[in-house]
């Protein structure tokens, strides 16, 4: 029979990454989405997911998604929220309910939650309470599940519509700078998380973490890191241009007054500023490594090249 695991978040960027690499390695996965399943290309070279609608709010929809499973993936999250229950509805009750529907089974599964960095510094934003809250609540509703927690850095690659802008403004020839000039910060790559997960789900023995996981660049980027790798890769200057911080602040209590009146749910807020403009968002992966002899392969220049090429020829969501 061959293992089978249920995976939340599959239609999103890093899910779809997630669900490439683990039926590529021979999982067979039981895959969640809120509408009709995505349509599937003819020559993906393997057999597809076995889709299961429903959501994080229904109970039942998520006991038929991981029944007969031997893993749980959880990649599904909320990065968008006018509130701290916005985001405390998906990224804290949400998890409860999975980890409540796995701990039902017999034998249990193992239980990965794809957390975040931003769950390392809860008290900068509801998004970064909610991912540490979603931990917290993991352990305490399957204390008897093995479960582990990957807090990934800033992800990037073709497909990500979060940093999307970003990208095309370098590609333009110029870099909004949103922190202080010393701000530090890793990043990673889309496939290496997944990968790095493949590993988690494979190994004979886990430990719980939390795994912080990054490209393996002691101490991280700056700014001018980024911006001098991708001046190399287009061939042309990239000019910094440094957003002050008051004018974040303001754009976010507007942004966020306007999601309140007209109920949207924004990204812009002033948790988010809170968040950008953190000095420090480097990973220690010293744990994960040790734990799981991964090792990441695709590092900034690498990255930015096949994302930038994506972007270059007009397929930006990946098809592979």
């Amino acid at each position: 029979m061959p293992r089978t695991l249920a995976l939340t978040g599959a239609t999103g960027f890093i899910g779809a990454a997630l669900l490439k690499h683990l039926l590529r390695a021979g999982w067979a996965v039981n895959a969640l989405c809120r509408s009709a399943p995505p349509r599937r290309r003819a020559d993906d070279g393997h057999s597809g997911p076995r889709w299961f609608q429903g959501s994080l709010e229904d109970l039942e929809s998520l006991k038929r998604l991981v029944s007969g499973v031997t893993a749980v993936v959880h990649c599904a999250g909320a990065v968008r929220g006018a509130s701290a229950a916005q985001f405390s509805q998906v990224n804290v009750e949400g998890v409860a309910r999975l980890a409540q529907a796995a701990g039902e089974l017999h034998p249990l599964p193992r239980f990965l939650l794809i957390s975040s960095l931003a769950a390392r510094e809860p008290q900068l934003s509801h998004y970064g309470a909610s991912k540490r809250g979603g931990e917290e609540v993991l352990r305490s509703v399957a204390p008897g599940i093995l479960s582990a927690v990957l807090r990934p850095s800033a992800v990037y690659g073709p497909g990500d519509r979060e940093t999307l802008p970003l990208v095309r403004c370098m590609r333009h020839g110029f870099a909004p700078v949103l922190g202080p000039p010393t701000a530090r910060f890793s990043l990673l790559y889309v496939d290496d998380l997944a990968d790095a997960a493949r590993h988690l789900l494979e190994l004979s023995e886990w430990a719980p973490g939390p795994f912080e996981i990054h490209d393996g660049r002691p101490g991280g980027y700056g700014w001018g890191d980024l911006v001098r790798t991708v001046s190399r890769i287009i061939r042309k200057p990239v000019r910094q241009l440094r957003v002050h911080r008051g004018l974040l602040r303001i754009a976010a209590c507007v942004n966020l007054s306007g999601a309140l009146v007209f109920g949207y749910r924004p990204m812009l807020t002033p948790g988010k500023v809170r968040e950008l403009t953190h000095a420090d968002w480097v990973c220690h992966d010293a744990p994960l490594r040790a734990a799981t002899g991964w090792k990441p392969r695709v590092l900034l220049e690498d990255g930015m090249q096949r994302t930038l090429q994506r972007l270059q020829d007009g397929r930006w969501i990946s098809e592979e």
